[in-house]
């Protein structure tokens, strides 16, 4: 830790001498040298303070104590992001990135540096572990036309986050390492490619496996766009097996472990390496200059690979629509992840699950049941401030057991923020979720129930 707390602090100078070196020339001048190339590199800085309160009616399986209800967590955090990338010169641009996590309130189960630590299980989960690391750092070269080859560890988002994301919200990031490439020869149209040998995830574990990726995207208009793709994981654990990749459990996935015979459900615990193909148009469509239609329609399919367990074989669906009228929007959405027999659902390993099936994060990882979420969106802005609200209804593809009989009723929750721009450069934001459940997702002394649950956030963040 001590080296790492090293590199962050050499960041400090050199970001600050990039930054200055900018502010004095703003003229669009080409780089001729690499020293100019670094005196006009553009900041990749920020800073984002967050306090986070987790009132969850979960229970945690504990000798005695089967139903016990989990204590009120509080999280108090501030990420700093210090980096810069330099100009292009000689088609060759450098980036790099430190960043570090200070926890000033660790009342939370934070996934990492508190799973040792006595009692911290009895709290819901905050996932921000205090941590300093190389957040990014990459080398891009543009010297074939239209095209940009990047090299190290990187940041993605793919689309709308949903299969391939950083993750933004937590405080650690989720992060690649290896090769990608973006070319844009074709007229309207945007190929990425990439392979990836080793994942950092937001719990800062870094796994190791082999991830490919392809995704071509042909802009039917400047706000509408046609997009495929193809995401290859052989991953053998991240982390939807409750952590540990060797086991076999019947609490896999998150998912509710009993038939209706209460006989023991096999699930695909060994190994999760998947395969995914999709297809998805999404878009804006301009009506008249006050009026707009969203629309928005994708179905993916997922199947075991590379030694994937066998049960992979389920299928993704979203089919959604609404209007836009000046700043304001309503749209309705539903979206399902099938299940398997009850015995798999379909995952999103690598998206920024944080935005989808709620803000609550009871739903990170799809129950082996799957999910039907039809949801209400909301949004607008009121000078400068952002409001949005979501109201979703959950329920399953494949019923599960609850208490006494056979449901496919997860329970309802209801999402809403409002963010403000204080300055050009500060930021503030206040979000609310409050998750309610239906059926008791298995007995009342199983670990998979979901549970009532409230969060909230205020975030603070300032931009270089």
């Amino acid at each position: 830790m001590k080296n790492k707390s090293k590199l962050y602090l050499l960041a400090i100078p050199l970001f600050m001498w990039g930054s200055l070196s900018v502010a004095e020339d703003a003229k669009p001048v080409v780089p001729q040298t690499l020293l100019e190339s670094m005196q006009m590199s553009k900041t990749m800085t920020n800073f984002r303070l967050r306090y986070e309160n987790v009132d969850q009616d979960g229970y945690q399986q504990a000798p005695g104590n089967n139903n016990k209800k989990l204590d009120t967590a509080e999280g108090f955090n501030l990420r700093s992001l210090i980096g810069w990338q330099t100009a292009p010169f000689n088609n060759f641009s450098f980036a790099a990135q430190v960043i570090d996590v200070h926890q000033f309130s660790d009342n939370s189960n934070d996934r990492r540096s508190n799973l040792s630590e006595s009692g911290k299980a009895n709290y819901p989960n905050i996932v921000d572990p205090a941590y300093t690391d190389i957040n990014q750092l990459f080398v891009d070269w543009t010297g074939i036309k239209n095209t940009k080859l990047r090299l190290g560890r990187q940041q993605l988002n793919l689309d709308n986050v949903r299969f391939i994301g950083d993750i933004g919200f937590r405080q650690d990031m989720q992060v690649f390492d290896g090769l990608s490439i973006t070319n844009k020869s074709i007229p309207d149209t945007e190929i990425f490619a990439a392979h990836f040998d080793k994942v950092r995830q937001i719990n800062t574990k870094l796994r190791d496996g082999n991830i490919d990726i392809i995704n071509a995207k042909y802009r039917i208009s400047p706000t509408e766009s046609l997009i495929g793709y193809g995401y290859f994981i052989d991953v053998a654990n991240l982390s939807q097996n409750n952590g540990n990749p060797a086991a076999v459990s019947t609490a896999a996935q998150g998912g509710n472990g009993l038939g209706a015979s209460q006989d023991l459900v096999k699930t695909a615990t060994t190994d999760a390496s998947s395969k995914t193909f999709g297809l998805r148009l999404d878009g804006v469509h301009k009506i008249s200059d006050d009026w707009k239609v969203l629309y928005t329609a994708e179905y993916a399919k997922q199947d075991d690979y590379k030694g994937g367990s066998s049960l992979i074989d389920a299928h993704y669906l979203r089919l959604g629509a609404g209007a836009m009228v000046d700043v304001w929007s309503l749209r309705i959405d539903h979206e399902t992840l099938s299940s398997n027999n009850g015995k798999y659902a379909f995952q999103t390993p690598l998206g920024t699950n944080h935005l989808f099936q709620g803000w609550a994060d009871v739903f990170l990882v799809t129950p082996r049941q799957g999910m039907e979420d039809t949801f209400i969106t909301f949004a607008g802005s009121i000078q400068k401030a952002k409001l949005m609200a979501e109201y979703h209804v959950y329920k399953s593809d494949e019923k599960f057991q609850s208490i006494g009989k056979l449901s496919n009723n997860y329970g309802t929750e209801l999402d809403a923020s409002v963010a403000y721009p204080f300055t050009a450069n500060i930021t503030g934001k206040i979000e609310y979720a409050k998750f309610n459940e239906d059926d008791v997702y298995g007995t009342l002394k199983g670990a998979a129930r979901k549970g009532d649950k409230d969060m909230f956030w205020i975030t603070g963040m300032y931009t270089f």
